[in-house]
């Protein structure tokens, strides 16, 4: 038979392995939570087909307010085209925004979405978005971004304002990225100078 400390022990190795299952599979399953309720402002993806076939709604307009934002140190600014857009729910709408890097360097930023209220969420959908994917920007470099979105006919109606928010980051380990690869352009032109 075993000791009652070895049994607390057990118990207490049992419970710090528990607690590290926990925490390991907490991120995947909050980022499914976000996704089917609309929590934390995710939004959802629609293929232009998809939103082509949306009816819509001409009798009902919804605001939409742009926010912008840049986090840090990254040396970017970044702006929406327009700051409002009055939508009809079912019409696929394009918005453009200007991002620019005001630095002498190479720079990889990820821009991170949120809609407000949290339960428009689940009746916001992007066909295409900057926010997809990262985000490569010369020295100097200015970029036009589309943003072609659809509010759903069903949103409630009682919301007839939305805020939808982006915030650009530094990408993770992309100033790594752009150091080798600065580093290695020199030695490439000077191999085609010998040649």
């Amino acid at each position: 038979m075993m000791s009652s400390v070895s049994k607390t022990t057990l118990k207490l190795a049992l419970l710090a392995v528990a607690m590290f299952g926990f925490g390991y599979v907490l991120v995947p399953i909050y980022s499914v939570f976000c996704d089917v309720t609309g929590l934390n402002g995710k939004t959802g993806t629609i293929t232009e087909a998809e939103a082509e076939k949306s009816t819509v709604d001409q009798n009902r307009e919804v605001t939409i307010q742009f926010d912008t934002n840049v986090h840090g140190d990254l040396p970017w600014t970044f702006k929406a085209g327009q700051y409002t857009v009055d939508v009809h729910p079912g019409k696929l709408t394009d918005v453009y925004f200007v991002v620019e890097n005001n630095s002498d360097r190479q720079i990889v930023g990820q821009a991170i979405p949120s809609l407000a209220p949290g339960e428009a969420a689940l009746y916001f959908s992007k066909s295409e978005c900057f926010c997809f994917s990262q985000q490569t920007l010369a020295p100097r470099e200015r970029k036009e971004m589309l943003v072609r979105f659809v509010v759903d006919p069903k949103l409630p109606k009682k919301i007839s304002l939305l805020t939808l928010s982006y915030t650009f980051f530094t990408a993770p380990g992309s100033n790594k990225t752009v150091e080798k690869v600065v580093e290695e352009e020199p030695e490439k032109n000077l191999n085609k100078q010998k040649i």
